[in-house]
């Protein structure tokens, strides 16, 4: 690879014009010559830079409303040709083909035509072809060329051309080569993407997944893994769109855990009152409503104190002075909210490490997306689990029918074991969780723990009686035996919800029967591994 490349030449063509006549001016004063296109020409015309026109310098108009104007071989030879090469400099001189030594390209909109809704032929419409061409091209010739697709790096750009003299360095060139073909690998699993799920192609034969830096970590969930974050584009509120306010950056278990703690208070819509939910490595420890902020928080707390100690905080509503106050009592990693007032912002001022994010709004939990998970050798992708139940979706199996009361708290349960670790078990009193047991092998373990939880906090809080006295259950998945449904009810459980579906099932209802619970089935399962 030869050393520096010095910059004479051109071409710039793009479609977000962020800052592209300051990169004209600073580029016609280093003496290097314009070419461009279409607005990008009329916008450095316009801007009184000299600029040549693409279709002067191959011979042939820009035609079929755009979709031809730099696939030509005056362009892609000035690309793509070796400098160090005789036969490739003979040919240049033979069809009169000049060098181009800088390509600035990003290409057309076609991610964000897609998030506005467009028809599908507007979306084929905004699919660019030159761009994608000219970006490889002069990616695979950087022993030569510079190729810029990304604003971020106009300024990059400059300075080394400053550093050496108007040309730049090899070091600098593989670097905007590799982001070049990063930016075209994106492109293409946007529209791939986009069209499978257009034409109904659940499972195509390849898949490609992308995303764009947000943020280079300190570590991963442990101090000696390597951790990079990235977004992939999408304007759903939640930890990778939110606003970050104050504190340290955020870790890779922060984001994690941040994530489900707002996806899951995101069930609860603000119409219904406010509601909060506290998560400690990624399973909830508390969830609840409440007639005020403060007193959802205050009552997700309850739940298990011990383990909301350091953990994260989702509200569903903006945030306001009074549970800011309270919830500055203890040690908080992050707190995230669709907004918050003057007043909280002043309160978790003082909390230097607390970091505090606002969405602007909550997550539809019933938005179609698609989850991926690592595996060795390849990756494993399902539906988002956006399935959700309501009272009409219940069958009553017992003879006792729920009152309007437990038929509540089930369906608050159900919302709260659908965002916790299988197998889950959540008991749900009065609009709070009052214990929960997640990611036990054993289904009855996880109605031990959660009921031993209950009975630490009774003791810590003072109480006679546990609060899952009263309370109902909700299991993520059937139960097998009867044993998890007999434990729940020694825990003082009045009311079960789960999915049903069992061999056992008639046992299990028979067991609910004789202990005087009320049982619906959902139909619906919510594993979460």
């Amino acid at each position: 690879m030869t050393d520096l490349a010095p910059l004479r030449r051109a071409l710039l063509s793009v479609s977000d014009k962020t800052g592209l006549v300051d990169l004209g001016r600073a580029l016609s004063e280093r003496g290097v010559e314009l070419l461009s296109t279409g607005g990008s020409a009329k916008s450095l015309r316009d801007a009184g830079l000299d600029v040549r026109d693409v279709a002067e310098v191959t011979g042939f108009p820009e035609m079929m409303d755009g979709r031809v104007k730099t696939l030509h071989p005056m362009v892609h030879g000035g690309l793509l040709a070796l400098r160090d090469n005789d036969d490739h400099l003979a040919a240049m001189n033979e069809h009169g083909i000049a060098p181009i030594d800088l390509l600035v390209v990003n290409l057309y909109p076609f991610e964000e035509t897609v998030a506005k809704g467009a028809d599908y032929d507007t979306c084929i419409e905004n699919i660019d072809i030159g761009g994608p061409a000219m970006i490889r091209a002069a990616a695979k010739n950087h022993a030569f060329v510079n190729v810029v697709v990304d604003v971020e790096d106009y300024d990059a750009l400059l300075a080394d051309m400053d550093q050496h003299n108007g040309a730049t360095c090899p070091k600098f060139r593989k670097k905007l080569a590799q982001k070049a073909y990063a930016r075209t690998a994106a492109y293409d699993a946007a529209v791939s993407n986009w069209m499978a799920a257009a034409i109904g192609v659940q499972a195509p034969r390849r898949r490609a997944i992308a995303g764009k830096l947000a943020q280079t970590l300190r570590y991963g969930e442990n101090p000696h893994q390597q951790a990079s974050f990235y977004t992939d584009g999408s304007d759903r509120p939640g930890v990778a769109t939110a606003v970050q306010h104050q504190g340290k950056e955020l870790s890779y278990n922060n984001i994690n855990d941040t994530d489900a703690a707002f996806e899951l208070v995101s069930e609860f819509l603000p119409s219904g009152g406010p509601a909060c939910a506290i998560i400690k490595h990624a399973n909830p420890c508390g969830v609840a409503r409440g007639d005020t902020l403060v007193q959802a928080y205050s009552r997700a707390f309850d739940c298990d104190r011990t383990s909301a100690f350091g953990g994260i905080i989702a509200l569903n509503q903006p945030l306001d002075g009074a549970t800011a106050e309270e919830i500055s009592q203890i040690f908080t990693e992050v707190v995230i909210a669709p907004g918050a007032d003057e007043d909280a912002r002043k309160i978790f001022a003082a909390k230097k490490n607390l970091r505090l994010l606002t969405t602007d709004g909550l997550a539809d939990p019933r938005t179609a997306a698609l989850t991926y998970r690592q595996v060795s050798g390849g990756f494993l992708v399902q539906d988002k689990d956006n399935g959700t139940i309501d009272a009409s979706d219940l069958k009553v199996v017992t003879k006792r029918a729920p009152t309007d009361q437990e038929l509540s708290d089930m369906l608050f349960a159900w919302k709260v074991a659908k965002h916790v670790k299988s197998n889950a078990i959540v008991y749900v009193k009065d609009g709070a969780t009052v214990g929960v047991g997640a990611g036990q092998m054993s289904r009855v373990d996880s109605c031990r723990i959660a009921a031993r939880k209950a009975q630490d906090m009774a003791e810590t809080l003072g109480l006679p009686t546990p609060l899952t006295n009263g309370s109902v259950v909700a299991s993520d998945a059937f139960f097998p035996f009867a044993d998890g449904l007999l434990t729940a009810a020694e825990a003082g459980a009045t009311a079960v919800i789960h999915p049903g579906g069992s061999m056992r099932d008639d046992e299990v209802i028979a067991a609910a029967d004789k202990a005087g619970l009320a049982m619906v089935l959902t139909g619906m399962r919510h594993f979460r591994h």
